[in-house]
């Protein structure tokens, strides 16, 4: 990390963990944030449910959640870009503070709500992104939606053309009984909604599906069932957690989904598991708790053809994604890898 990035941390960490977020954005916009410009090589070259990704490393969901850094954030070392979540109509979210840092454990519990401007003004910015990147949109419902199945395909039929792939986000826990559908019978009829919405579509797209980590294994081994049923082209592990095991910041009582350090080994085993349950036939992308390129090198092993981050840049700066990437390539030649997909699955069984 270079010392102006370093110095730039220490500043907004003055802030509300959600003022800085909005300041961190604006840096962004205004040209003020170091960028590490393309990070690739043949090792670190893969291909994503039929995306040719430079790197294996993302951004997850929630970070730029209106699409408004794009071009910034396409020079930034990522691999990919995931943005959103996006919902039909705008909404302001949850009351704050929603947002709170939990510096002892390197993590962050949000209650956002999906506040968002909407998918128009969101398929606006998505107009005008980049082209020499790869960038996905986070579907969301609306929290007094009367139908929030509808809402998924509702968004991509507005957005789709936009994108190079989608995601159907049903594991938010701040809007509520949203994690309901991801149980079978409402998962299926929610996917068949906007795979028929797909079709309609301009140009294909890849559809991928964001899950909780607070399943159990037979929810887990239903979800893996529906998705190739359905067929879904990805399947994103994990997103945050009710947990609260081992925390110590004062900040650990508070509601909402848990992210970072602390969830790094229960995003793991759940990635493991369903990358059994799944034998290889859906492409995995790894999420929860990635801080090194140890730790992605380690969701890569156990069966994530990609990674996501997004809390640890908290900590580590915008620079971290390119790190990653760079230390990755070194780790997979260290261990004898042409490719990163020759490495994907090789360590499951750490992890069952």
């Amino acid at each position: 990390m270079k010392l102006i990035e370093t110095l730039g941390l220490a500043a907004l960490h003055r802030f509300d963990p959600e003022v800085a977020h909005g300041l961190s954005i604006r840096a962004l916009k205004l040209g003020l944030v170091p960028l590490a410009g393309p990070v690739t090589s043949p090792r670190l070259a893969t291909t994503l449910a039929g995306l040719a990704l430079p790197n294996p490393v993302g951004l997850a969901a929630g970070f730029d959640k209106n699409a408004e850094a794009l071009g910034p954030l396409s020079r930034a070392g990522f691999g990919f870009i995931e943005v959103g979540a996006a919902t039909p109509r705008p909404q302001s979210g949850n009351p704050k503070p929603r947002l709170f840092r939990l510096t002892p454990d390197r993590a962050a519990i949000n209650r956002f709500g999906f506040n968002n401007q909407g998918m128009e003004a969101i398929a606006a910015h998505l107009a005008l992104r980049p082209r020499d990147a790869v960038i996905g949109l986070n579907l969301g419902a609306n929290k007094d939606s009367t139908d929030r199945a509808a809402d998924f395909a509702r968004v991509l039929a507005c957005c789709g053309r936009h994108v190079d792939f989608a995601t159907v986000n049903v594991s938010s826990p701040n809007t509520e009984k949203l994690r309901d559908l991801q149980g079978r019978a409402a998962l299926s009829a929610l996917l068949a909604g906007v795979m028929e919405t797909r079709a309609g579509l301009a140009r294909h797209i890849p559809i991928f599906l964001k899950i909780a980590p607070d399943l159990t294994h037979d929810e887990l081994a239903e979800i893996a069932e529906v998705a190739k049923e359905s067929g879904l082209d990805a399947i994103i592990a994990t997103n945050t957690t009710l947990s609260r095991d081992g925390l110590t910041s004062p900040h650990k009582t508070q509601t909402g989904g848990l992210s970072g350090a602390p969830l790094f080994e229960k995003s793991t085993r759940i990635l493991a598991q369903l990358s059994e349950l799944t034998d290889g036939a859906i492409p995995l992308i790894g999420v929860g708790g990635i801080s090194t390129a140890q730790q992605a090198y380690a969701k890569i092993r156990a069966g994530a053809s990609a990674v996501q981050l997004y809390t640890a840049l908290i900590y580590g700066g915008l620079s971290l994604a390119a790190e990653i990437a760079h230390e990755l390539d070194a780790l997979l030649m260290r261990d004898g890898f042409a490719t990163v997909a020759d490495a994907v699955g090789t360590g499951r069984a750490d992890w069952l």
